[in-house]
């Protein structure tokens, strides 16, 4: 089960830095070359330059790993980052707006011990692809740091193990950010070894399942295993953790946004043809037309809350499909996904992915598809189109047509669990955890 530890984090120095919003910045792989640009803006210690580094004023056979141990390396002998005093366990809290309500949801960071997945009760519930491991693998290894945090769920119907660290930061002021997106980030430094002690024995037989960060974890276990090999360290040693955001699945703040696909590369169809293609393993009905549907339409999938209802915008004649699955249609996908198991062919993208994009519609071999989170992002790509295909002229609106679109239901927290359980992984864009963690809070050492 998860054997969690308190350590000695590095942070940023207020005193040298000004304020925290300005030095730290989201996960890497959301990072886009325009936000990229602004976190460098925004201030020389930005910890950009370390987790998505540019790769400026490169010596001769350097590397972009290379120019972010460097940057690493100064800022710790600079007194820019400083270890802690004392080990710590990092509450967390981010407040956010979603859909007109605000939410707040709660965790803590602390080192948790590696177990390769299939080996312990930690599990994963996405894909991961080999450059991606690749990359981190050089970067982590290069700093000797996890700079990131994993983001990770458990099992607590009562959230108890967040309420004793709460209950030990009642009185403390908190460090406080605020992100490109508005969301507010708070932590705290819990350093008293009773509340840790308690979080860690119940934590002790809790399951983890990796909600964010699967390539993260996969390179911690394979820098683990290098320091194993070479090193000959002990069990005690820090490359044997890695730093992890733990969040109750039952956390009030828990929030999985839906991520809608905008397909490239298929031939012109519209409604009628996608129907009929369709139509045996779904029971269809024309829902309306123009970019502007997605709202009422989106409302009612929501409201029937169900993985086998999902809709499709066909730009040839500007028409949107509401396709809820059918008896024949579930006994297609049990036929062509014989391998997993029944909850994994629940999920409302394994349905749309492998039954209607690969097996009706014959498309297996599409472009990945454009992958967004609201509703007013699908208006926009539809009204749009592809704007990385965008003619010369550059005008807005002059992007190629994305000739299919789909709205479809986010996976659960509680699909998470059942699929990890099962062995399996996801298909890639299950789940989209938000808001997103900070990288630059607190780092790892490794050494």
């Amino acid at each position: 089960m998860a054997n969690i530890q308190a350590f000695r984090g590095l942070r940023y120095d207020l005193s040298k830095v000004g304020s925290l919003s300005d030095v730290v910045a989201p996960p890497y792989d959301v990072i886009s070359q325009d936000l990229q640009d602004r976190l460098y803006a925004a201030h020389p210690n930005n910890v950009v330059r370390l987790i998505l580094n540019r790769g400026d004023d490169l010596a001769p056979g350097e590397t972009i790993y290379d120019s972010a141990a460097k940057f690493f390396s100064k800022w710790r002998r600079d007194g820019i980052l400083r270890e802690e005093n004392q080990a710590a366990v990092y509450v967390y809290h981010q407040i956010f707006s979603f859909e007109g309500q605000e939410f707040t949801r709660k965790g803590f960071m602390a080192r948790v011990r590696i177990e390769p997945f299939g080996e312990g009760s930690i599990y994963p519930h996405e894909e991961t692809h080999s450059k991606a491991k690749e990359d981190r693998f050089k970067l982590n290894t290069a700093c000797q740091a996890n700079l990131s945090q994993i983001f990770g769920i458990y099992p607590d119907t009562e959230n108890e193990i967040q309420r004793i660290l709460e209950n030990a930061i009642r009185d403390k002021t908190p460090l406080e950010a605020v992100d490109h997106l508005g969301v507010v980030h708070r932590m705290w430094l819990v350093t008293d070894a009773g509340p840790i002690a308690k979080a860690a024995k119940l934590m002790g037989t809790k399951p983890v399942y990796i909600a964010d960060g699967h390539h993260r974890y996969e390179t911690a276990t394979n820098i683990r295993n290098g320091y194993q090999e070479k090193f000959n360290v002990g069990p005690d040693h820090p490359s044997n953790y890695v730093l992890m955001m733990c969040v109750s699945m039952f956390d009030p703040g828990m929030v999985i946004l839906p991520t809608h696909r905008l397909f490239r590369g298929v031939a012109p169809t519209g409604s009628s043809e996608l129907v009929a293609k369709i139509s045996k393993c779904f029971q269809c009905e024309a829902a309306g037309t123009g970019a502007h549907a997605a709202r009422p339409i989106w409302q009612k999938i929501s409201a029937e809350n169900s993985q086998r209802t999902m809709a499709f915008y066909c730009h040839a004649d500007d028409t949107w499909i509401l396709a809820r699955l059918n008896e024949q249609g579930k006994s297609r996908m049990r036929e062509i996904t014989r391998q997993q198991s029944d909850e994994w062919r629940s999920l409302g993208v394994a349905i749309l992915h492998n039954l209607v994009i690969s097996d009706l519609l014959g498309l297996a071999n599409l472009p990945s598809p454009n992958y967004v989170h609201s509703i007013e992002e699908v208006i926009q790509g539809i009204r749009l189109g592809d704007t990385s295909a965008r003619d010369a002229t550059g005008q807005q609106g002059s992007g190629k047509p994305f000739e299919l679109s789909c709205l479809v239901m986010p996976a659960t927290v509680e699909h998470v669990k059942q699929v990890s359980e099962n062995g399996e992984r996801m298909p890639a864009k299950s789940t989209y955890f938000y808001p997103k963690l900070l990288s630059g809070l607190v780092i790892n050492p490794l050494n």
